[in-house]
């Protein structure tokens, strides 16, 4: 399935519902952190993220693009 594109606070919202929790905010990005993961995902709070930087963020995650997308 093709990637959806979204605004940093949408990407944030649909990261939440997959239990991630923001730690923290520094300058226009937000950091989400989630018990277990390694990677501390960083969305830029832009009005909409570009493709790659979202599948970067998508993959660090652990999700899919459909998984994503559904969210």
């Amino acid at each position: 399935m093709n990637l959806k594109l979204c605004s940093g606070a949408e990407a944030v919202r649909k990261f939440q519902k997959a239990g991630w929790i923001v730690a923290r905010q520094k300058g226009s990005h937000v950091m989400l952190t989630k018990p277990g993961y390694q990677w501390t995902l960083s969305v830029p709070q832009h009005s909409e993220l570009g493709p790659g930087i979202l599948r970067k963020l998508i993959r660090q995650a652990g999700l899919t693009v459909d998984e994503f997308n559904e969210l």
